[in-house]
Formats: structure tokens, C-alpha cells, sequence
């Protein structure tokens, strides 16, 4: 005899199916990031980009005072030390060729470190540079915060076309007054043709694709992967100069999750 599911327990089960993350870390362990799903960017982006493109103070480590997992959360902290000819240590930590995606919803929850000089961000990257380097292939940045602008956080687009050293940038942004003491899920969905910034559900930016645009306006038709880091100075964080009395400071991140 056939037997049944009540149509209401089918819809429950088709919109859990639909509302798991196909990509994700919880952070429930500690020590190191899990080495399966993280990369790492080193150093100080010498001999190509020095100062990752933007003088930043920052020389980027992989060690457990710059990065690691402990009470549910990871942590990435800045601080004030020499290395590489470097004032300041810290971590960019990358999923590429670990976690690459074309499309879908991008959730981080995240609580930020305050003070000036620090420049904290969640953003996306190219994983095979299609079009070409930086901004040919694209940026998504989906949060960043500049520590002399408390709680002011940016979700912005960089292309050939539309990027910061242009002053052509597609940004929006949005007042978070407790950004850095309490935790907020920084999220985008990113479809064929746009992209929708949200913070905590909330939509606050919008970018289209214009019709018009090719690859110099829309790369976003490849896979990208994810960054998370906290910088120090640099053209924009340190546009206000860097505070020698607040350091370390760190960045937590409670999850990544990622639905296609």
C-alpha cells in the first residue's frame, strides 16, 4: 500500500533541501582553520603588489597569534610587532581553489575590530582572472570598515570600468553603530545580473548589470572565492593615520555560509 507525506511536511522538507549551504565553516573546533576549506595569502605582496596594492603596514602570517579557531569563532587579530620589514602583523585568509563559486548567497557573521588604522573586510576575488588582473577580472567586496569612520560599512563593486582608483566605484553603505561589539551577518546574492548587499537580512545596495556592459563592466560570470583580513593603514585605512595605543585587535567570525 502506498503511504503518503502530508503536503505540509513536503514543503518543510523541500525548503530545508533548498536552505542548505552547499559551502560552510562553523567554526566548531579549535586550533588552526580547517586546512580543507582555507588558503592563505603571506607576506607582504612583494615583488608583485607591495603593500597589497594599496601601502598597507600589515605583513599577513598563518600563525595562531594572527589566526585560529577557539570558542566557536575565528579569530582573526592584528598586532603591533616587526616582521618583514613590517610594523604590523596580521592574516588574509582565502578559500580559493577550496571554496569557488559562480552565483549564490554569501552569508558571514562577523563582529569587527575598531581604531584607526585598521581596515577590516569580507570580500571576493577571481579565482582564475579571466579577464586579466586587477580590476579586469572584478572585485565583490561585501564589507569592509575603516576604523576612523566608526561603524560606516561599504558593500562595493571594483571593475575595469567602475573601480576606486576611477572614483567610479558602485558603492553603498550603511551606519552599523555596534559593528565592533556585537556580531552582524554581512551577505550578498549574487545572480547573472545582480548583486544585493545585505546586512542582518536587511538590503541596503543594489548593483545592476547595465545592459550596455561587457566584461569591463560585468566579470562577474566566473567563479570567485572568498577573503577575509584585517589590513592596517594603507591609502584608505590609515587615511587618518594609525593609533600606536589600540593594538591587537581582532576580527571574529562566528560562520561562513554559502547557498546556491
Amino acid at each position: 500500500m502506498k503511504r503518503y507525506l502530508p503536503l505540509g511536511l513536503v514543503i518543510l522538507i523541500v525548503i530545508g533541501c533548498q536552505n542548505k549551504p552547499v559551502w560552510f565553516d562553523e567554526f566548531d573546533y579549535s586550533g588552526s582553520p580547517d586546512s580543507t576549506k582555507w588558503n592563505y595569502d603571506l607576506g607582504d605582496g612583494c615583488p608583485n603588489v607591495c603593500g597589497w596594492g594599496n601601502n598597507e603596514a600589515q605583513f599577513y602570517t598563518q600563525d595562531l597569534k594572527n589566526v585560529r579557531v577557539e570558542n566557536g569563532n575565528l579569530i582573526i587579530e592584528a598586532h603591533q610587532d616587526s616582521l618583514g620589514g613590517k610594523a604590523y602583523t596580521s592574516t588574509r585568509i582565502v578559500s580559493k581553489h577550496k571554496g569557488d563559486w559562480l552565483y549564490g548567497r554569501i552569508e558571514v557573521k562577523a563582529k569587527l575590530p575598531r581604531g584607526k588604522g585598521t581596515w577590516p573586510a569580507i570580500w571576493m576575488l577571481s579565482t582564475d582572472w579571466k579577464y586579466g588582473g586587477w580590476p579586469e577580472s572584478g572585485e565583490i567586496d561585501i564589507m569592509e570598515h575603516v576604523g576612523y569612520d566608526p561603524g560606516v560599512i561599504h558593500g562595493t563593486i571594483h571593475t575595469e570600468a567602475y573601480n576606486h582608483v576611477k572614483g567610479t566605484q558602485k558603492e553603498g553603505k550603511v551606519t552599523v553603530a555596534d559593528c565592533m561589539d556585537e556580531f552582524h551577518v554581512y551577505a550578498i546574492d549574487w545572480t547573472k545580473d545582480k548583486i544585493d548587499f545585505f546586512i542582518d537580512e536587511k538590503l541596503y545596495h543594489t548593483v545592476n548589470r547595465d545592459p550596455k556592459d561587457d566584461f569591463k563592466g560585468w566579470p562577474f560570470d566566473q567563479p570567485f572565492h572568498l577573503i577575509m583580513n584585517i589590513a592596517v593603514g594603507g591609502n584608505w585605512g590609515g587615511k587618518e593615520g594609525i593609533d600606536p595605543a589600540i593594538w591587537p585587535q581582532r576580527m571574529e567570525v562566528d560562520y561562513v555560509r554559502v547557498y546556491q
